[in-house]
């Protein structure tokens, strides 16, 4: 009996002292990486060999079952994800688990000041993982759409930004704290003792405090990111639940936390190539155009390569740059190449496909367009009935009228979120081309009209732009006229011939026949007006009265919320110049 007893405790303490020598930080890294580089499957398989060993490994193992969940909308992931999620959430909130022991050891090995900063590490580190798994629980919470799950899930943000708060405010102070020791001290240190991991305030190194803080900055910022972009009527809501909004502290915060040694280093790089080439670009949140944050996301790109090289992801942010910078063709290649690279991730996929099919549209490639769209329509969880509305006008945009009138009538079958406004939309669309048998020239003004309210036609060569205005010069659909006027007017406004774009959406501004079937005309050919008179400072208050007229005057269109973010902007980008 001796024997094997002997034998397993040697066992066992082989396995302890390999425990002891992992990093656990540095593990998490390597596991978020080997994500990005298309590794999916071995990134979980490591998270949860090491799931048990600390915090940090039990949130990479939770965090790679939320990416999976929210990538397929599967409700018996997102179940999975939940259950991970709170798992994490009690062990970093438990002294009984069984990782506080391997602390404790380690612990009874160090000295005083050293015990002292793992103490000090572990808690704030198990108070930032806490409030990343509330964020997440909050986020498939939202999912649900329904009203009980957005007011659940409105309190747990609430919770999370308050520990965030208090996180990034305590590590603060321990940095500044260490800074000023350091300077009191550096003429007696030697260059030997001077080093990065002394430890310089309770036993906590700056090193430590270094990944800390980038820890707590992905969530700090995100929330200071992502609240600046809250529609403005919801603000009030906002407010009331205790949250900040400052777009500049997001975009530093996230950026500090890219540059740590943080497992979420790459996922702040990933969020801010998204905060560039997507949302700042769609929505215009700084007032400008769709270059702006390109110099950041290409220098962004460059500096990441090395480690990335053959990641699918930062090759479609790579795309998306070109595509920003009306580079189509070299789009599309990086689109093709980053297809290719997530042969086994399928909803990295379908986001490939979404932009080889805008690409297509872009360059007025129907067929390309239409075949992209059909396979998203078949494939993707997510809309069918959007896709299926796209599939439809590029496949009647090249010439397929009795496939796109089949297609119109799924549209409606495939109708099921009710309360989604792109859904609303499609169908919407989809129905009134039905009715009136579709033409060529209707289907490709269905084109347009997609390019232009997803904000894509600046993206447009100028040729390309031509072939659109001759298109839409043709179409004499009354209930389109003004439609017609506001889509002249956008390519007017893309050729910088402010002049005819001016009269184009005067006289979209004005038609009351169609205003029923093209409710968000009127509001946002007011807009375009106003954003036009803003440029020259002889006419900025008569631009900022249209904005305040299409905010304030209008109401019950489509993409209302899309509409009212972009005049807040414009009108806050004003401010700054213009103090009230």
């Amino acid at each position: 009996m001796a024997g094997p007893e002997q034998s397993q405790q040697q066992q066992q303490q082989q396995v302890e002292e390999k425990a002891e020598h992992i990093d656990d930080a540095e593990m998490a890294l390597q596991g978020i990486n080997m994500l990005l580089n298309n590794g999916f499957k071995e990134s979980d398989e490591l998270f949860r060999r090491y799931r048990s060993h600390s915090p940090l490994m039990s949130f990479g193992a939770s965090f790679v079952s939320f990416l999976n969940a929210m990538m397929t909308f599967e409700e018996e992931k997102m179940q999975t994800a939940c259950d991970d999620l709170r798992t994490t959430e009690k062990l970093c909130e438990s002294d009984s688990a069984g990782v506080i022991e391997t602390i404790r050891n380690k612990i009874k090995k160090s000295m005083d000041s050293q015990r002292s900063g793992v103490v000090v590490v572990d808690r704030l580190q198990r108070q930032i993982i806490v409030a990343d798994c509330q964020v997440y629980l909050a986020v498939l919470s939202f999912v649900k759409q329904e009203l009980s799950a957005y007011i659940k899930g409105g309190w747990i943000l609430r919770k999370a930004w308050k520990m965030y708060n208090k996180c990034h405010s305590d590590i603060s102070h321990l940095q500044e704290t260490c800074q000023r020791r350091s300077s009191v001290h550096q003429e007696s240190l030697t260059v030997d003792n001077a080093n990065h991991n002394a430890p310089v305030e309770n036993g906590v190194t700056a090193e430590a405090l270094d990944r800390l803080k980038g820890s707590v900055s992905f969530g700090y910022g995100l929330f200071h990111l992502c609240i600046s972009m809250v529609p403005p009527h919801l603000l009030k809501i906002i407010n009331l639940l205790g949250f900040p909004g400052d777009r500049l502290q997001g975009l530093s915060s996230l950026m500090y936390a890219s540059e740590s040694k943080d497992m979420k280093a790459p996922l702040a790089t990933l969020a801010l190539l998204w905060y560039h080439t997507v949302v700042l670009p769609f929505f215009a949140l700084d007032g400008s155009d769709t270059h702006a944050g390109l110099l950041e996301a290409k220098a962004i790109l460059q500096r990441k390569s090395v480690v990335y090289p053959n990641s699918s992801l930062f090759m479609f942010f790579k795309g998306r740059v070109h595509r920003l910078e009306c580079h189509i063709n070299s789009a599309l290649a990086c689109f093709h190449d980053a297809l290719e690279l997530a042969s086994d991730q399928r909803e990295i996929q379908h986001v490939c496909l979404y932009e080889i099919g805008w690409c297509s549209m872009i360059e007025m490639n129907f067929e390309d367009a239409y075949r992209s769209f059909e396979r998203l329509k078949n494939e993707s969880r997510w809309s069918q009935c959007y896709y299926a509305y796209l599939t439809g006008v590029s496949q009647g945009a090249s010439g397929d009228l009795e496939g796109a009138s089949r297609v119109f009538k799924d549209v409606q079958k495939l109708f099921k979120r009710k309360n989604n406004q792109i859904e609303q939309f499609a169908v919407k669309r989809a129905e009134r081309l039905r009715k009136i048998s579709p033409t060529r020239e209707l289907c490709i003004l269905g084109v347009i009209e997609v390019l232009y309210l997803w904000k894509a036609l600046p993206n447009c060569s100028s040729s390309k732009l031509q072939i659109m205005n001759q298109v839409l010069q043709s179409v004499d659909e009354a209930s389109c006229r003004g439609l017609k006027h506001l889509l002249l007017g956008a390519i007017h406004k893309c050729h910088g011939n402010m002049r005819d774009a001016v009269q184009s959406f005067q006289l979209a501004a004005r038609d009351e026949y169609g205003r029923h079937i093209n409710s968000y005309v009127q509001p946002y050919a007011v807009y375009e007006l106003g954003c036009i008179l803003l440029a020259k400072p002889e006419t900025v208050g008569k631009g900022r009265s249209l904005l305040l007229q299409a905010k304030e005057d209008f109401t019950g269109y489509d993409f209302e919320n899309r509409l009212h973010v972009r005049i807040h902007s414009a009108l806050a980008s004003l401010k700054e110049v213009v103090p009230q």
